[in-house]
């Protein structure tokens, strides 16, 4: 398979990432706020991840998942 020259299919793909998350976040009625203290991530970060314009790392991703009582599956997909 030939990668783009570019990396806007990446950047698309955090976005996509970052309305997962914040989807999550509010079907289950949990704040920035109440998100980032539960998962030990700075509330910068989730911001950050929330609108694309963070690349979390896999351990950030899992205590997200974890909050939010989703398979990490569900935001990566």
């Amino acid at each position: 398979m030939h990668a783009p020259d570019d990396d806007t299919w990446l950047l698309e793909h955090s976005r996509v990432l970052g309305d997962r998350v914040r989807a999550a976040r509010h079907d289950r009625k949990i704040s920035q706020e109440q998100l980032h203290l539960r998962a030990g991530v700075s509330r910068d970060v989730l911001q950050k991840i929330e609108s694309g314009r963070q690349n979390p790392t896999y351990f950030t991703l899992l205590r997200i998942a974890r909050v939010l009582e989703v398979p990490l599956s569900d935001l990566i997909r």
